[in-house]
This record gives structure tokens, sequence and C-alpha cells, in this order.
């Protein structure tokens, strides 16, 4: 049994509820500066509702460094969610957008066909950078079409309980995010000052997972921690939630996504062949369009896998 099959077979072991799983993340470097924590994709779960991509970086001292600085690179087929709790990004696209995102803003990309987009932190930035990067995979009917890019600087706040409740994307009870969505969806942020208690309410058709940013907490019967996202699954009206102490938790839902997705990069698709025309396409500077504003050269596709890509579906299975 290698490390990580050891840390999955404990982290389930120490799950409360039948239909839930506690999966372990994993580092990656994001370009040379930052190194994030990937819970999703993973090998036991791809997706939750349409978010395809779930990446946690920080809290992290970026006093002296350069914090995120990712050159310009394309997408296709998804929407980008940027959420800060700590310091600033700074976004810039190939549809002429340039704008600052900071904690408790919502910055929402839709790439449609394509488009190529850059972010960073300023020179002149806070200490801290602590915040979430997230995608939604779009459904057929919509992936082809044009891009947008939106920017919301007020969202919907509930008070449930003892927590203080975000809504960043989709509907949460009565409150309801003005960002996009093309399936129906929620991503919101789950706030405890203190210890206490709460009971968010859910939709049974929806799939849910949580995740941990700072602190800790008790989601249905689980032990939550930095570090892994716990799949809640479907049928559920409520989800209960306990916290010892202060903690910040972020929530995400959505109706089971179930057009399989071909992931590779910093695409999503349907099939092998549209990947490699995406690739091509970015390569030959045609599609995507250039990032203004930014003196960093685009970032080079990666070779294609000797492998065929195969389309997935939301349980990890090939088509």
């Amino acid at each position: 049994m290698t490390g990580e099959q050891a840390l999955y077979a404990a982290t389930v072991a120490d799950v409360a509820e039948p239909d839930s799983v506690l999966l372990p993340g994993h580092d990656v470097p994001l370009g040379r500066w930052t190194t994030v924590r990937r819970l999703l994709p993973h090998r036991q779960r791809r997706l939750i509702g349409a978010w395809c991509f779930v990446d946690h970086f920080g809290p992290d001292d970026v006093t002296g460094r350069p914090g995120m600085q990712v050159p310009p690179h394309p997408h296709t087929g998804l929407q980008t969610v940027t959420w800060l709790v700590d310091g600033v990004v700074e976004h810039r696209d190939s549809l002429g957008s340039h704008q600052l995102v900071t904690p408790g803003q919502l910055n929402l990309m839709t790439s449609g066909h394509g488009i190529a987009h850059a972010e960073y932190t300023p020179d002149d930035h806070p200490a801290g950078m602590h915040g979430l990067q997230l995608w939604v995979a779009l459904p057929d009917e919509t992936r082809h079409g044009p891009a947008r890019f939106e920017h919301h600087a007020g969202l919907p706040v509930r008070q449930l309980g003892d927590a203080r409740v975000t809504v960043v994307v989709g509907r949460l009870g009565d409150a309801e995010s003005p960002a996009r969505v093309d399936t129906p969806l929620l991503g919101a942020e789950v706030l405890f000052d203190g210890p206490g208690g709460a009971r968010l309410p859910a939709d049974p058709a929806f799939e849910y997972g949580m995740l941990a940013m700072d602190g800790a907490a008790t989601v249905a019967g689980t032990d939550l921690h930095p570090g892994s996202l716990l799949y809640l699954g479907t049928g559920r009206t409520e989800i209960p939630v306990d916290a010892s102490r202060p903690a910040r938790l972020f929530l995400l839902g959505g109706a089971p996504f179930e057009e399989p997705l071909v992931m590779w990069w910093n695409f999503v698709g349907r099939s092998h062949e549209e990947i490699v025309e995406a690739r091509a396409d970015w390569t030959a500077g045609r599609r995507f369009g250039a990032v203004s504003g930014c003196a960093a050269d685009p970032l080079p596709a990666p070779e294609m896998p000797s492998v065929r890509l195969k389309p997935r579906d939301r349980h990890g299975r090939s088509g």
C-alpha cells in the first residue's frame, strides 16, 4: 500500500455516514511561487455537480515575495471562479477585462469556445494570500458560446444559526448570487466566528461537498480539516455543521452533471480530437486572443500524452 493509499484508507474509515467520502487533496505547484492543494478532480470523485476542479491556496505569507504569478493561458468549456479570503489578485483577459479581486468579491470568467487570461499578485500587495480557484464545467448547449467576464463586489449574505453564509454562486434558501450559472449549482462560504452550529438547507436533487479553508468543523458527523474535501452525496434536505472554534468552510453543490468530460491541461472538452484542436489553436495563436497589459510570455502548451484521452463520467469511468 502506498502512502497515498494508506491516507485514503484512514480518512475513509473516519467518515460517519455511508454515502459520504472524505477525499484527501495533494499539493501541486502553480508556477514558480505558489503551491496549491488540489481537492478535485480526485480518483474517487471527479465532479460535484458541475464543479470539476478545486484548488485551495494559502494561507501564505507573501511579504517580499511575488505571490501568484500565472502568465497568459487558454481555457475552453468551463467557468473559472476566483474567491479570496486574504490578499488581492489582478485579472486580465483577451476580452480586454482588467479587474482586481479582493476578499468577499467574485471574479467569474466564462470561457465558452475559448478565452485567454492571466492572474497575478500586484507588486503593491498585502502580506497574506489565501483563497480558492475553482472550475465549473459548461454543459453542451453553452460550452461553444461566446466568452464573458463578470465581477461581483456585492453578494448575498445570510445568518444561518451561528454561521455567516455568503452565497458566491447559485442559490441557498432565499439567497441567490447574481453570478451566471448554466446548470443548477451552489457555491457558498460558511464562516463561524467562534464555537457554534448551523443546519444548512439542502436540495435533495443536489450532490454536495464541503472543504475547510481555516479551522475545523464536524460536517454531517465527520470531522473536517483543511486539506480534504468531504463528499456528501445526494438526497439531503439539510447539512448539519458544528464548529468548536472559529472556522471558514466552503460548500459546493449542484445537480449531478451527467455529460462525460475530457479534462486536459486548461481545457474541458468531450473528445480527444477537441483537445488536440484546442492545443493546436493555442500554439498557433488562433481562437483565444491576446491578453493585453501583461508583460509575461504566454504559457506554452505541454505535449499531448502518448495515449488517447478518453471521456470520463462523474464517477471516473471511461466511455
